[in-house]
């Protein structure tokens, strides 16, 4: 099983930036633990605070991939392009978010690309990947 990974604006800076709502570890560290946790599965990780840059990985990986995680970071509540890429590939994405969104901000509380995605799981830290690659491989 192949399961693309895109994080968003911002999320370069896991382990550094709000430490209270996104935790003390990097995405990189994390990573090798969901490696570990899932060794039947070929990852592969990409992270942009370009929104050209994550809509034409999305096309890339689209047609090919067994399931696509994305955490668009900032650009879930305003990227018509994202949504619309997400909508004209054929692998299916889910949404994932390290904090509840809907217990933030109020522009945090709609997301503009979870009408094309499969679900939604958010806040549970970094642990929402893991329970994201589990609705693919279960």
């Amino acid at each position: 099983m192949n399961i693309l990974i895109i994080n968003g604006p911002n999320l370069n800076l896991l382990g550094v930036r709000e430490k209270s709502i996104y935790g003390s570890a990097s995405f990189e560290e994390y990573f090798e633990q969901l490696k570990q946790e899932f060794p039947q599965v070929q990852f592969t990780y990409y992270q942009s605070n370009v929104e050209g840059e994550i809509v034409t990985k999305l096309h890339e990986f689209g047609f090919s991939a067994d399931g696509i995680i994305l955490n668009a970071g900032a650009y879930t509540h305003t990227s018509v392009a994202i949504r619309d890429a997400i909508a004209g590939i054929n692998t299916t994405v889910v949404e994932v978010h390290i904090s509840n969104t809907l217990t933030r901000e109020e522009f945090r509380h709609k997301s503009l690309i979870g009408p094309v995605c499969r679900g939604c799981i958010m806040g549970f830290g970094l642990q929402s990947y893991s329970l994201a690659v589990k609705s693919f491989v279960n």
